[in-house]
């Protein structure tokens, strides 16, 4: 089966979902990745060190910016030139955003969200979840090419083989698009979709004595920030406090925000809506920290603490600290 990959990429930084989705398509078939955007010779050299057989690249001045319409454009001309059998994306802000557009374009069918794939009868079968991840469905499209986007982290990375190389292959750019790029606002820390550990906040951390809303929400967020960098992780949040003005959409987890697999995931005043557990009740281990005994994040969590956060969090991160060796 011959199977495109999607490198995903900031200013030719790939993203370690792409080398998830690479390793997927290494398993199943010949693994072609494409790269699209400039400069990207080191990209290009990863990909193979990454086990991809072959390269499709466009590089060139007018894709130095990311803009939808160019990249989905450059990479539906190549597919409806080429005919992949298969073509898959990591679940990114942009793959999503590329996968819908290309998949339009192409008028193929598009699975999302997928967390296991297999090839059955010459057909693509995926498994994903489905009613907030409270179930798993299993579809098969039986068109080609076939779409696909992966759930970061639901897949091995594969092992990097320094220096392997392979051929490849110009394509054409298709750099026509209506949006400019005026510039880029970039977070600091460890990327959500690619951290093993994410440690959230939610409506809970608002609430302190003495302090109003936004005050106890800073100092909340403080006493995460601390514990995620005793653990190398993330910080994530609600769409409560993210709404609230209290955490930015970067941080956002849930259906309407990041769709996150890590290793641990702890959710500090969170009380679980539905809409929340959909972006992370995949991941592996759930720890829940909630006054509420009642709170429905209870439910995912293989750990749970019912108590104040803020006292808890802090003897957590001092702990952690001692044992760890971070004194």
């Amino acid at each position: 089966m011959n199977i495109w990959v999607y490198i995903d990429h900031f200013k030719g930084a790939p993203l370690l979902a792409s080398w998830e989705a690479l390793g997927l398509a290494k398993r199943l078939g010949n693994a072609t990745a494409v790269l699209l955007g400039h400069p990207m010779e080191e990209a290009v050299q990863a990909a193979f060190e990454f086990g991809a057989d072959a390269v499709l690249l466009a590089d060139d001045p007018a894709l130095a910016d990311y803009r939808a319409e160019a990249f989905a454009s450059t990479l539906s001309a190549a597919a409806s030139a080429q005919t992949p059998d298969l073509l898959l994306f990591p679940t990114t802000s942009r793959g999503r955003e590329i996968a819908a557009m290309t998949a339009a374009d192409l008028n193929a069918g598009l699975l999302v969200d997928v967390t296991a794939l297999e090839i059955a009868a010459g057909r693509v079968v995926a498994t994903r979840p489905v009613y907030g991840g409270k179930a798993l469905v299993r579809e098969t499209c039986a068109v080609k090419p076939a779409l696909v986007t992966l759930r970061g982290r639901a897949f091995p990375k594969p092992e990097q083989q320094i220096g392997r190389s392979g051929p490849v292959t110009r394509i054409e750019v298709r750099a026509e698009a209506q949006t400019t790029v005026e510039g880029y606002s970039t977070g600091e820390g460890v990327s959500l979709t690619d951290a093993g550990v994410i440690v959230s906040g939610g409506r809970g951390l608002t609430v302190f004595p003495g302090l109003d809303e936004k005050s106890a929400a800073a100092r909340g967020f403080a006493l995460l920030d601390e514990l995620a960098a005793v653990l190398n992780g993330a910080v994530g949040a609600s769409r409560a406090v993210v709404d609230a003005g209290h955490a930015p959409y970067a941080q956002q987890v849930g259906q309407t925000g990041k769709l996150v697999s890590p290793d641990l995931y702890i959710a500090c005043g969170i009380s679980g809506a539905i809409q929340h557990l959909a972006g992370m009740r995949t991941a592996k281990v759930i720890v829940a920290i909630n006054t509420d005994a009642e709170a429905p994040i209870f439910q995912v969590a293989r750990y749970g603490v019912v108590g104040d956060l803020y006292q808890i969090v802090p003897a957590l991160t001092a702990a952690l600290k001692k044992r760890l060796g971070r004194q």
